[in-house]
């Protein structure tokens, strides 16, 4: 046990230790072995405790990241969980795939000062999957029932943020899902080697112990009418989050080998939950011999690269357009991608896919780019130098983000609103859309983001959904 705080003067900052690349890149289980329990107290006693907690703030979820350190560097791990999780309805699952060098430990005091931030999320991840281990984490029991009840469009990270946060106020919640399982892109989208999927599977069943119904396979405006679940439910969330790939616009974009980041992610979860997947035993979706070219800088394309490394790529090669510092993803990311062998062409932007006569992918073209003035975002400009080059390719994989699908079409509500770019408008004092208590939340309103914003977002719905609901009773109860 630590005796105080305040001990990174004489705790050097350790992560837990990583399997090396050789041997992690041929299989898909996490690379981060766990902490042993001397080890995650001693590092949680390196918080500095600060008065102005910088952690804190850089967590969307606000998390009391000093709080839960210092229980947790005193062994009183039960206490640590109950902290943690009073705030974040995932913390097992943030502590594994949260960006904590563009969040709390980014922006950790001890960084700053040049002594190595605290390791917040694997101390996170360990103090939760000792909970679970210990058997503290028990199904959900209301303080009461309620009769009202509410619907979750999506079982990704906000909609089962949301369903636990009513579900613990006592209201009847159904979830419903496109996919055969719930978790959304954490079971589908997220690779093994980063959030294994017994851990989705796991807060899934903890949710329907804790009374929450799932129907899986239910594709909202197709299998059920959204105007139907208004009717019969009191409120609505919509947290289907974002699907549609951003295309490449080039030529030869179109050519045979040429396949959305999403699809390609999906087939190798599926092969590796036991599922069929046709695609994929073709060869179709699998990088098996294959030379292969992922284009895009952000977690997505890290984790189609690291795939296609562990399927037995013959070579992988990543297109970013801008350089490393000015990249979207994780920079731990592409360290471990680089540690795996994956080649990282910087500054470069495809031009077009080359093909053969018969139309399958044979190289990309790229052009070699500099920076010039930011832009719009305050990120600079990426520019066209006159040069080129080819890389050969036999895959080539689009990573360059998600769009909303076309919700008001989709759901035959052309009264729900959308903005330019097709996200859902909602009135953020309430997360309430257009229609009257239909809510939404995560990527569906936000873009393509993180994992924990969606989390806060749910969180967020789920208060304004109570709100409204408490009111109905209370209005039903003056009419009687």
């Amino acid at each position: 046990m630590a005796e105080r705080m305040l001990q990174f003067t004489k705790v050097s900052r350790s992560m837990p230790d990583k399997r090396p690349a050789p041997v992690r890149a041929a299989d898909f289980d996490e690379i981060y072995a766990d902490f042993s329990p001397e080890a995650a107290h001693a590092q949680a006693s390196r918080c500095s405790q600060c008065g102005v907690p910088f952690c804190q703030q850089g967590c969307p979820l606000q998390n009391n990241i000093p709080d839960w350190l210092k229980l947790a560097a005193e062994d009183r791990l039960e206490e640590a969980w109950r902290v943690s999780s009073a705030t974040n309805n995932m913390p097992e699952i943030c502590g594994r795939i949260c960006p904590q060098d563009r969040l709390c430990e980014g922006i950790c005091t001890i960084e700053q000062s040049g002594h190595g931030t605290v390791t917040i999320g694997s101390i996170e991840k360990y103090i939760t999957d000792t909970a679970w281990a210990e058997g503290w984490v028990q199904p959900i029991k209301p303080p009461r029932e309620r009769t009202q009840s509410a619907g979750i469009i999506g079982a990704g990270p906000g909609g089962l943020a949301a369903a636990e946060q009513l579900r613990r106020k006592g209201y009847q919640v159904t979830v419903y899902d496109a996919y055969d399982r719930g978790g959304g892109l954490l079971m589908y989208g997220i690779p093994g080697f980063k959030l294994e999927k017994d851990v989705v599977e796991r807060r899934i069943a903890h949710l329907e112990a804790s009374g929450i119904t799932f129907k899986f396979n239910t594709r909202v405006g197709k299998d059920v009418k959204l105007a139907a679940l208004r009717v019969e439910h009191d409120t609505l969330l919509i947290a289907t989050g974002v699907y549609a790939a951003k295309d490449l616009k080039c030529p030869g974009s179109g050519s045979d080998g040429v396949l959305a980041a999403l699809d390609y992610l999906t087939a190798s979860n599926r092969k590796g939950l036991g599922d069929e997947v046709p695609g994929f035993d073709s060869g179709d979706l699998n990088a098996e011999g294959k030379r292969v070219v992922v284009i895009g800088g952000g977690d997505t394309a890290m984790d189609c690269v690291r795939t296609a490394i562990r399927q037995g790529a013959k070579s992988v090669t990543c297109l970013y357009r801008r350089d490393r510092a000015n990249m979207p993803g994780s920079q731990r990311e592409v360290q471990n991608a680089e540690e795996e062998g994956v080649v990282f062409e910087w500054l470069a932007n495809p031009e077009a896919i080359l093909d053969t006569k018969a139309g399958k992918v044979k190289a990309v073209r790229a052009s070699r780019m500099k920076l010039g003035e930011p832009d719009a975002s305050g990120r600079q400009s990426p520019m066209k130098t006159g040069e080129t080059f080819d890389v050969k390719a036999d895959l080539v994989i689009k990573a360059l983000g998600f769009d909303p699908e076309d919700l008001p079409q989709l759901f035959d509500e052309p009264a729900l609103t959308v903005n330019r770019w097709g996200a859902v408008r909602v009135d953020y004092a309430t997360m309430q859309t257009s229609l009257p208590g239909v809510y939404a939340a995560g990527d569906i309103v936000r873009g393509a983001s993180l994992v924990v914003w969606a989390i806060k977002d749910g969180r967020d719905a789920a208060e304004a959904m109570h709100k409204a609901m408490k009111a109905m009773a209370s209005d039903r109860v003056a009419a009687e």
